[in-house]
């Protein structure tokens, strides 16, 4: 049997600081002005009302002029539903293909409901059922056999304890068999122990919110039985290039100063470049529409695109001048295009010679991807 892993949140080292704080710890300040401004009802034991947790997410302004900052940059009706879904006995599924923000946005929500989003359990290949239910403590078990002191909780079985939301991320990636075992917590919101004949009863407040790719079809097939006990909503990609460049802008920022890198006001030129690289070949035409392209292997999410300006813009101020220039970015792109060297190669050669060459604009851009593509 196998201890299941539990999340705890501990505090860095004297001195030091978390590379990536949790969201309740990064945005502390604009959830405290949030509670503060917010006098709508709010369901048993959330942080914050219905609207405020959606006003988190998409941003605005409070009466007392506190900024709060967008999370999430889409639809606000699809908000106002996972939302409301949350203050629901309905558990919340996001489905969406991968870098459409799932984690970030089930993340966010956990934060601002309940205050923690620690209570996590990574879905892999190998998650166990205890990872989902319970484990126990060997050495208190081998001395005085089952009991609740021996027993280990789950950050599930806490989080019903506690009438917290609960995370679960990539569930298709987790076994049927372990899958199945979420359906007595969702539907009869209990969680039998028959070891010591007891059951956990999920207290008001409870909730799951879970998170799939569009992608893992047929890896891990959720069952009927448990997708009925989820409102399932799709989050789509940033719909407008405008949109997305707004996302990849933001996010770049935020880990730039985390990282502590410079700030790079003139790159929002490569930004955009970055992002209409990744949208052409992805959707298979330019954005004209004059042009028919063939999309290479990988996803190019607006996860991947900010991965390759946050790279380039560590380039720029470790190796350059500070400046996010064609050179500093070109690279990311070709690793985040060129995922099978046979295929995507030959999918990004024509790309670079039928489309970027012929660019206004885009020559030195073209020169940067010809010399890291040689």
């Amino acid at each position: 049997m196998t201890m299941p892993t539990t999340t705890a949140s501990v505090a860095p080292e004297a001195g030091g600081e978390a590379l990536r704080p949790h969201a309740e710890d990064a945005f502390a300040g604009e959830l405290k002005a949030l509670a503060a401004a917010d006098d709508r009802p709010r369901p048993a034991r959330w942080k914050l009302s219905p609207w405020a947790v959606a006003t988190y997410l998409q941003g605005g302004t409070l009466p007392d002029g506190t900024v709060i900052t967008p999370k999430y940059v889409g639809p606000r009706r699809l908000v106002e539903v996972a939302v409301t879904t949350l203050a629901t006995d309905r558990a919340l599924l996001l489905l969406g293909v991968p870098g459409t923000a799932k984690t970030w946005v089930s993340e966010h929500l956990a934060a601002a409901v309940s205050g923690d989003s620690t209570l996590l359990v990574q879905g892999t290949a190998g998650t166990p059922e205890e990872a989902v239910r319970y484990g126990w403590n060997y050495a208190q078990l081998l001395a005085h056999g089952p009991s609740r002191d021996a027993l280990v909780p789950s950050p599930l079985m806490r989080a019903m304890s506690e009438g917290m939301t609960a995370r679960v991320e990539e569930l298709t990636r987790i076994p049927a068999d372990v899958q199945d075992s979420l359906i007595t917590i969702l539907s009869e919101k209990t969680l039998p122990v028959p070891e010591l004949g007891q059951e956990i009863q999920a207290v008001r407040g409870f909730n799951l919110i879970a998170t799939a790719n569009d992608r893992d079809r047929g890896v891990n097939e959720l069952s009927s039985a448990l997708r009925r006990r989820f409102n399932t909503v799709v989050l789509p990609l940033p719909a407008t290039p405008d949109a997305e460049v707004d996302i990849v802008s933001r996010r770049v920022d935020q880990i730039g100063r985390s990282l502590d890198l410079p700030a790079a006001p003139e790159g929002l030129a490569e930004i955009r470049r970055v992002v209409t690289v990744f949208r052409e070949l992805r959707d298979g035409v330019t954005t004209d529409g004059r042009t028919k392209l063939k999309s290479p292997s990988g996803t190019l999410s607006t996860a991947e695109a900010i991965s390759v300006v946050t790279n380039g813009l560590a380039l720029a101020a470790h190796f350059g001048d500070g400046i996010l220039r064609p050179g500093d970015v070109a690279a990311g792109i070709l690793g985040a295009v060129v995922r099978d060297p046979a295929a995507d190669r030959v999918v990004w050669q024509e790309y670079l010679e039928t489309v970027v060459r012929e660019r206004d604009g885009w020559k030195d851009f073209y020169r940067a991807c010809r010399e890291v593509s040689a």
